[in-house]
């Protein structure tokens, strides 16, 4: 009897232990009271806590939140989406092409250069010798002999990158300049048991008669300081080059940092980038965080793996304590990490425009959604992600401030196709058929949120908008089951040669939104004789132990995505390694062959069409249910206000208001809270 009376109250109990919390949580006016404090400290709130706090091994957003605040990178985009210089002040951008002299044609060096010298980007001819040499080049754990003999080779220099280049250089020297220059010719790979082919693509390696050189040469500012107070170098962005590129370091940047072919150090403050073929987004790439040389170097890290006790030689910029105490150059600089709970930064006073006006800034772990909505109503947290059913009410309340606008992103369910059944692709259209995603947007995002079909940003002219969604059709889908062999038993589940069709689709804690389409899903695809399993895993665990190690069968997540259409990471079969962002494992050698043409590809016409047959082509794979692109609300306290000095040094207020590409957080550094609330004009 007693056991039934507690079981009988325990709701009750619940709630007021639930009150209670609300009811203990100190209001605004309670915290700034004898504590102005709390006026120059910004409060956050997330779900899921960072996993790696550094910019070039990290791939989460809680990750990438803190990341933004404490590094700073080469450049990054202004309020209207153009490029702005960050660590560097300027950059000049040219290129460097090459080509083979023809010996077999008749036209001499002199006259080589009078007819390429009448082509009007170029501003440079030189005319390098030839080569007669042997290297050693290991393939396949093999260590082959290259013999090299190459003849004299041009080298040009023109004023901006020209991808039809060569087309004018076959121009003015002839339209079959560079036939039967076949790598064979010049190279010769000396080794038993290669193929045909294997030996080809050795000789193109090492021989291809001519190539595009695209350069950047950035000039970095000479105030930038690390937290530490050392200055800020060339060293430390060849460094971070370097970094990347490190196999044991298991960067997932390393897809933008490949097509690098060289970084130079031209003096302390000049880095010359130097490209081995077109790369359209090389510029953007160079938004990642910089990082200190003097302390992730091979000394520093020796040094600490011999104090730790580490052999040094299974220890890697992966293992430092860095990761979790970073040092960078951004507006804030760290202070505490303490895990499942709070990251804590302060500003830094000698960053580059100024110090923020907020002294501290707060990112609290809050995985439960209503203690995020209390916590912000009572003035515990300064910014609030609203859900879809609060929207309304928010926008009509004069406390807050609120802001939409829909996602740079979307989200998705993910297939991991190195697993039955998800190889076939029939079983994947399947399961998307028997999903009513509109009734997702009506219901659960309260219609804040619209279908999506492919991978590339909806608000951007490379997604195509003629591609239809996969219309919900449970019938249809059975009908495309049993045609791949998949049939009820007695039982009601579906079976193919013995074999039961069942799952597990797993997801992070923390997003409602989330936890209610695993429900639906999972409802959806019952229907239908799929018997799956769901899981809600903590975000720390739901990424290292299970997305980062390809430890699962089906996933809901979603991506934050920029505004270039370079897929590379996410879908390109060289990325479906551990730690990499092709993580359900996408292989296609015809997407492959157009994430490549999207990223040399410098004619904005040629690009879209190009991300329009890639669209197409992944949104019948079907290695995604593509779901929705959400429409986002971020409420703010209306006493948050913008901060900064007119020409005479007065003091001046303004209202928050979103750039054109609707990023309400633009000025974030010049945010500060007042004591009371204003009325401002703009």
């Amino acid at each position: 009897m007693k056991i039934k009376k507690i079981l009988l109250f325990a709701p009750l109990f619940l709630v007021i232990v639930l009150f209670q919390s609300y009811f203990w949580v100190p209001t605004y006016d309670e915290q700034t009271r004898g504590n102005p404090e709390r006026l120059v400290e910004f409060i956050s709130a997330s779900s899921g806590d960072a996993a790696i706090l550094n910019p070039i091994l990290s791939a989460d957003s809680a990750s990438s939140e803190i990341e933004s605040k404490v590094f700073e990178g080469l450049i990054d985009r202004d309020e209207h989406l153009n490029f702005r210089g960050r660590i560097a002040k300027s950059w000049d951008i040219y290129e460097e092409a090459y080509f083979y002299i023809n010996e077999e044609k008749n036209i001499s060096i002199k006259e080589i250069i009078k007819r390429i010298s009448s082509i009007p980007e170029v501003t440079k001819i030189e005319i390098l010798p030839g080569q007669n040499k042997t290297v050693t080049y290991i393939f396949n754990d093999k260590k082959l002999k290259i013999q090299m003999n190459l003849p004299k080779k041009v080298k040009v220099t023109l004023n901006y990158v020209e991808p039809n280049f060569f087309n004018q250089v076959k121009g003015v020297l002839g339209s079959d300049y560079f036939h039967h220059m076949e790598p064979a010719k010049f190279v010769e790979v000396k080794g038993k048991d290669l193929s045909d082919n294997e030996r080809e693509k050795i000789r193109k390696k090492f021989f291809t008669p001519f190539e595009h050189n695209p350069v950047i040469v950035f000039h970095l500012r000479k105030n930038i300081f690390f937290h530490d107070g050392h200055k800020l170098t060339a060293e430390d962005v060849k460094f971070t080059y370097e970094a990347i590129m490190d196999p044991k370091n298991l960067s997932p940047r390393i897809s933008d940092f490949e097509p690098i072919k060289e970084v130079k150090i031209i003096d302390p403050y000049t880095v010359k980038v130097i490209y081995k073929r077109l790369y359209s987004p090389a510029l953007s790439a160079w938004s990642i965080g910089i990082l200190p040389k003097h302390l992730l170097d091979n000394d520093a890290l020796k040094k600490e793996a011999i104090k730790r006790g580490i052999d040094p030689k299974k220890f890697s910029l992966r293992d430092s304590s860095f990761n979790r105490h970073p040092i960078g150059s951004g507006p804030f600089k760290f202070k505490e990490w303490k895990s499942g709970e709070y990251i804590i930064l302060e500003r830094f006073n000698k960053y580059f425009e100024g110090p923020p006006n907020y002294k501290k800034y707060v990112f609290r772990i809050i995985p439960d959604k209503l203690t995020q909505e209390m916590e912000f109503y009572s003035g515990t947290l300064d910014i609030y992600a609203a859900s879809p059913h609060e929207v309304d009410r928010l926008k009509k309340d004069p406390r807050f401030q609120v802001f939409s606008g829909t996602s740079y992103g979307y989200t998705y369910i993910g297939y991991n196709l190195r697993r039955e059944p998800f190889k076939d692709v029939r079983v994947r259209r399947a399961l998307s058929m028997a999903i009513d995603v509109d009734k997702i947007i009506k219901y659960v995002l309260h219609n804040q949120g619209e279908r999506i079909t492919g991978p590339f940003v909806k608000q951007s002219p490379y997604y195509d908008k003629t591609i239809k969604p996969i219309p919900y059709d449970p019938e249809g889908a059975i009908k495309l089951l049993n045609k791949a062999g998949w049939h009820r038993g007695k039982d009601g589940w579906l079976y193919k040669n013995g074999k039961k069709l069942e799952f597990t689709l797993i997801t992070n804690s923390g997003n409602e939104i989330r936890r209610a389409i695993l429900a639906i899903v999972q409802d959806s695809w019952k229907n239908i004789g799929v018997d799956v399993t769901t899981d809600v895993l903590e975000w720390s665990v739901f990424i290292q132990e299970r997305i980062n190690k390809l430890d699962f069968d089906a996933v809901i997540l979603g991506w934050v995505m920029s505004i270039e259409p370079d897929l590379y990471q996410i879908w390109h079969s060289s990325q479906t390694h551990p730690y990499q962002l092709n993580f359900i494992g996408f292989k296609n050698k015809k997407a492959d062959e157009l994430i490549e043409k999207i990223r040399m590809e410098y004619d904005r016409k040629k690009q879209i069409k190009y991300c329009h047959e890639l669209h197409r082509l992944i949104a019948n794979e079907c290695p995604y249910t593509f779901l929705f692109v959400r429409k986002w609300t971020v409420a703010l306290d209306s006493r948050i206000v913008i901060k900064e000095k007119d020409t005479s040094g007065k003091i001046v207020y303004k209202k928050i208001t979103p750039t054109p590409t609707g990023d309400f957080s633009f000025y974030f550094n010049k945010w500060i809270k007042l004591p009371q609330r204003i009325n401002l004009k703009n």
